[in-house]
C-alpha cells in the first residue's frame, strides 16, 4: 500500500458511505467512550473556568493524540474531548468504525491534523449530513512537506534540514491564527489540499514545537468558533500551553545549538519538521510510513552512514516494531534509543501520566545524547 496518496483506502470509497449509512441505524450507538488518554489526561489540561451546570460542554471529536493533548489543553473544562484513535493504536492505518462515524456525526467540533495523516477524512467529511459540526485542519496555514513513499538516501544532503521550505516567518504570525481562525476552522478541501501528484505528503508537524503553536492556535480558533462566548477563556488557556511550548522550542534550540554532530538515524522518517527546526539531518531508514519494511539497499545505505559518520545510536519508536534499528545497530556496533513520535501514548504512558510535553522533553534528552558522543 502506497502510504500518502492512500489510492488502495481510497479506492474503498463505497464501503466508506455504508459504514456511514451503518453508523445512523446502529441502536445505542451513542457517544464514544473515551480512549484511555482522553480518561488519563486530565493532568495536561490548562485551569479553566467551569461552566454552569446548566450549560452543556462543547462535545468535541480529534483524530489521534497530539491533537487531543493540544486540543484538551485549549478547551480546559469547557468541553468534553474525545480521541477516536484508541490508545497503544498506530494511527496511519485507523480507520473509523460505524460508532465512531455517529460520534462524529454528533459532535460540535472535529479537530484533525490533515497534510494527509488521516487517509479518512475526506471521505467522513464528505457522508456528514450535521451542518453544524465546526472543522478544525490543525495544520491549516503550515507550509506542509513533500516526501515520498521509500525517502531517498542521499544522505550527502541533509534530509531533515530541508532548504525546499522556510516557514520563520510563520513563528511570528502564531498569533494571527487565533484571529482569522474562522476561515480556518472550516476550510475546504479545494482551499487547503495538500495532496499533490508527485509526491506523497510528511504529516508530522506537531514533532516541531514551532509548529505545534500554530496548531494550537488554529484549533482555539475553532473552539472559539464554536462557542464564542468562550472566546477568552481559549486564548487564555491557549496562552498558557503555548509558553510551555515556546519554553520547549528555546530548550530544544540551546541543546543543539553547539552539539558534536548534527545528524540522527531513525527507523522512519518523521523527525523532518523537527530536525529542519534546528538545523540538523534526519537519517531515516524507511520512509514516511512507520510499517513500511526498507529495501536492501535502503539498509545497506544506512550501514554505510552510519559506519562513515561513526554513528553510536540507532533510534526506535514505541508502537511499532524495532526489529529494523535493531538490526542495523547490530552491524554498526551501535546501540539504540527511543525517539518517540508522538502519534499515539502506550497504555504504560498513559498510566505513567505522560503528555506532549513530557515526550518531547524525553526526546530532547535522548538526542543531546546522541549528538554529543
Amino acid at each position: 500500500m502506497k502510504w500518502g496518496t492512500y489510492d488502495m483506502k481510497f479506492a474503498k470509497n463505497s464501503a466508506l458511505a455504508l459504514v456511514f449509512s451503518m453508523a445512523l441505524v446502529v441502536t445505542g450507538c451513542g457517544q464514544k467512550a473515551p480512549a484511555a488518554e482522553s480518561d488519563a489526561s486530565t493532568s495536561t489540561s490548562t485551569a479553566a473556568s467551569t461552566p454552569a451546570e446548566t450549560e452543556q460542554k462543547l462535545n468535541v471529536q480529534v483524530s489521534f493524540y497530539p491533537m487531543y493533548e493540544f486540543t484538551k489543553n485549549v478547551a480546559g473544562d469547557l468541553a468534553d474531548v474525545h480521541t477516536l484513535v484508541p490508545a497503544g493504536m498506530e494511527p496511519h492505518d485507523w480507520e473509523p468504525t460505524p460508532q465512531d462515524m455517529a460520534s462524529i456525526e454528533k459532535a460540535d467540533v472535529l479537530v484533525y491534523n490533515g497534510a494527509g495523516m488521516e487517509s479518512w477524512i475526506d471521505q467522513v467529511k464528505d457522508s456528514l449530513s450535521s451542518s453544524k459540526l465546526i472543522q478544525v485542519e490543525a495544520s491549516q496555514g503550515i507550509s506542509i512537506r513533500e516526501g515520498r513513499e521509500e525517502e531517498e538516501h542521499d544522505h550527502d544532503h541533509a534530509n531533515g534540514a530541508a532548504t525546499d521550505h522556510d516557514h520563520s516567518d510563520e513563528h511570528d504570525h502564531a498569533d494571527d491564527a487565533a484571529k482569522d481562525g474562522n476561515d480556518h476552522a472550516e476550510a475546504s478541501s479545494e482551499e487547503h489540499d495538500h495532496e499533490h501528484d508527485h509526491g506523497v505528503l510528511d504529516p508530522h508537524v506537531w514533532l516541531s514545537p514551532a509548529l505545534a503553536i500554530k496548531e494550537v492556535r488554529n484549533i482555539e480558533a475553532g473552539l472559539a468558533k464554536a462557542a464564542p462566548r468562550h472566546a477568552e477563556q481559549f486564548k487564555q488557556n491557549a496562552d498558557a500551553y503555548v509558553a510551555k511550548l515556546e519554553a520547549l522550542d528555546q530548550d530544544f534550540k540551546a541543546a543543539v545549538k553547539d552539539s558534536k554532530r548534527k545528524d540522527f538515524i531513525t527507523q522512519h522518517a518523521a523527525f523532518a519538521y523537527l530536525a529542519q527546526e534546528y538545523g540538523l539531518q534526519q537519517v531515516p531508514i524507511a520512509g514516511l510510513s512507520p510499517e513500511q519494511e526498507p529495501s536492501a539497499a535502503q539498509m545497506a545505505s544506512v550501514i554505510d552512514f552510519a559506519k562513515e559518520h561513526k554513528v553510536k545510536t540507532i533510534f526506535f519508536e514505541t508502537l511499532v516494531s524495532s526489529k529494523v534499528s535493531d538490526t542495523i545497530a547490530q552491524e554498526v556496533g551501535a546501540k539504540t534509543a527511543v525517539l518517540n513520535p508522538i502519534e499515539g501514548l502506550t497504555e504504560d504512558e498513559v498510566k505513567a501520566g505522560k503528555d506532549y510535553i513530557s515526550v518531547m522533553r524525553e526526546n530532547l534528552e535522548a538526542l543531546k545524547l546522541a549528538l554529543n558522543e
